[in-house]
């Protein structure tokens, strides 16, 4: 069963959407105005509004989630989360070598979501 992707539901699919995009530094795909995506290697990230799963009732609401990590896997994380500091509202986590070996920083997207650029030790 391959994976298909992580959707983000969200009251300002044009907020968070930007917000990715300088996160990730592609543009997303946007085939309509309440959805946008970015399909990487290994996943693709989805952000779309509450309209998109109306059918399901009150089963997904935006910036609620306290329960997954956005992860993005990057060369060098002390330079990315350099880049992006000045724009980032919540820094839950600098830049640090975590026990494992791992190098992240850790912040909120602009719904709260939890986002981690990582690096794998050498």
């Amino acid at each position: 069963m391959p994976f298909a992707s992580i959707r983000i539901i969200t009251e300002d699919v044009d907020r968070l959407a930007a917000f990715y995009e300088r996160v990730t530094g592609l543009t997303a795909e946007r085939p309509a105005p309440v959805f946008a995506q970015f399909a990487g290697p290994g996943a693709t990230l989805a952000i779309a509004a509450p309209a998109t799963v109306a059918m399901l009732g009150d089963a997904l609401g935006p910036a609620a989630n306290r329960s997954i990590v956005v992860e993005f896997e990057v060369a060098d994380v002390d330079a990315e989360f350099g880049r992006l500091e000045s724009s980032l509202a919540d820094v839950v986590l600098p830049p640090t070598t975590l026990p494992w070996g791992n190098r992240s920083a850790l912040f909120r997207d602009p719904d709260g979501n939890l986002v981690n650029l990582f690096s794998r030790p050498a």
